[in-house]
């Protein structure tokens, strides 16, 4: 019984989180132009 009443909480909880990030809506702003790193750096002594 006490797990079912801590996940019904953790339900909540978690839904409460999304509809309040649902309220505040995406932030203004603009992206970097410059683009991420993604390759690997080759090894040492390459």
């Amino acid at each position: 019984m006490r797990a079912l009443v801590a996940a019904a909480i953790g339900l909540a909880a978690a839904l409460v989180l999304v509809l309040g990030v649902t309220a505040i809506g995406v932030p203004e702003g603009t992206t970097s132009p410059k683009p991420l790193l993604t390759s690997v750096p080759d090894a040492p002594g390459k």
